[in-house]
């Protein structure tokens, strides 16, 4: 509306205005648009894409890849087929709840439900299933039928968490527990005594504390997609192991929230030897670390770091230096881990993270398998907004922090010297 008047007045020149027409028609022509305006406007072409095989076998694929295995007790996971399996949880049975809020003009009429990707996997075994309770409404009335299906099961599938309409634009909540009742339907399907699976649909890090001790195992499935329910439901049984890590922190309750693995230091920081000391930045009622940090994700193997090897402990102005670590799979599964390296300006003329995740790498190893993992650290990678408000590193020491997450680390230190 206001080009003319803007170009009249010599505030854009023509051009300016060629400069920017030139570009659109550029990306036309690359397109093949003026040969054939439409050509992408074809229906066979659309019914042929739309839930292809080879696009679904993608989406199980990530949505597989982004299960997080926050618990897993005494081997609980992954599931022997031919058992009798209660699954409960009306999250259990839902196709929409799968898509999430995003999910645009998904169809969910289509799709496996956990609950059938359980009964497909358990040949020569029995699914029994119970809603239990609605997902936010505090009706317990389904209890008492979930609890007999818990005892008459070997082990328990309970599906928790969010509905897909309480994530996305305008969905705030004011608490990070699991919504309505479900958490007492976990404590009284607990009692039915039987090992019980938790798998979670949730659209944001949840306060897990209690939910933690009473599952034997805890599966971290998001809103995971068309093929979600398969990818889920595969896992359980094994046909897939588990490799997601948490892009997020999960707080032990609300009151630790706002926590995340790149925190400022404080001047009174907590001493892990003495967490009672008088005067420190510390909680009353709870532990400062949270229940599940930054990176973390296990695996139905399990992964050992060997200490970190430095090729240099001081670093030059423009130079580079390798960190490595050895990683074994020291469990009876073939797996993939996701090696992470955090690093740590240890003085700066602004305060800086205790850690901040500057690469990593997802590897797979067969039983018994090591592989010795690096990083390369440039300057580039040290480089902050510094106290002048310019760009750029400041000498001094450094730590370097390599390990399957934010928390469970090994070290090494060296200096950045001024050119």
């Amino acid at each position: 509306h206001h080009l003319k008047q803007l170009l009249t007045a010599g505030k854009i020149s023509e051009s300016q205005i060629t400069a920017a027409a030139r570009r659109i028609l550029e990306i036309k022509f690359r397109l093949g648009l003026f040969e054939n305006p439409y050509r992408h406007c074809d229906a066979q072409r659309e019914a042929k894409a739309l839930y292809a095989r080879e696009h679904l076998a993608i989406a199980q694929r990530v949505a597989t890849e982004s299960l997080v295995l926050l618990k897993n007790h005494a081997q609980t996971l992954p599931l022997k087929p031919g058992r009798k399996i209660a699954v409960i949880g009306s999250l259990a049975d839902s196709q929409r709840d799968l898509l999430g809020s995003w999910k645009g003009e998904g169809d969910w009429n289509f799709i496996e439900t956990v609950l059938g990707g359980i009964r497909r996997n358990n040949t020569n075994g029995t699914v029994t299933f119970s809603p239990g309770c609605e997902i936010a409404t505090t009706n317990r009335a389904g209890f008492a039928e979930a609890v007999t299906a818990a005892q008459r099961a070997d082990i328990v599938v309970l599906v928790l968490g969010e509905a897909w309409n309480m994530s996305g634009e305008a969905k705030c909540r004011t608490s990070l527990n699991l919504p309505g009742v479900q958490t007492a339907l976990l404590r009284a399907i607990k009692e039915a005594g039987k090992p019980v699976v938790v798998v979670l649909m949730n659209g944001r890090p949840l306060a897990l504390e209690e939910e933690s001790e009473l599952a034997d195992a805890l599966l971290e499935a998001w809103f995971p997609g068309t093929e979600g329910g398969k990818a889920v439901a595969d896992t359980l049984f094994g046909k897939a192991n588990p490799s997601g890590k948490l892009p997020a922190t999960f707080p032990r309750n609300l009151g630790q929230v706002p926590i995340f693995y790149a925190a400022k230091n404080t001047g009174r920081p907590i001493d892990p030897s003495n967490p009672n000391a008088e005067y420190k930045s510390s909680y009353l009622d709870s532990p400062n670390d949270p229940l599940y940090p930054f990176g973390f994700g296990l695996s139905y193997t399990k992964f050992g770091y060997s200490d970190v090897q430095l090729s240099h402990h001081a670093l030059q102005a423009g130079g580079k230096l390798t960190a490595s670590v050895t990683v074994t799979n020291t469990g009876p599964l073939t797996g993939q881990e996701v090696v992470q390296l955090y690093l740590h300006d240890v003085v700066g003329s602004v305060t800086r993270p205790l850690r901040e995740l500057k690469a990593f790498q997802k590897i797979e190893l067969g039983p018994g398998e090591s592989r010795v993992i690096s990083f390369t650290i440039t300057e580039e990678e040290l480089t902050f907004l510094r106290g002048d408000m310019t760009w750029g590193t400041e000498p001094g020491d450094f730590k370097v922090f390599i390990g399957p997450n934010s928390r469970d680390t090994r070290t090494a230190g060296f200096k950045l010297l001024s050119r």
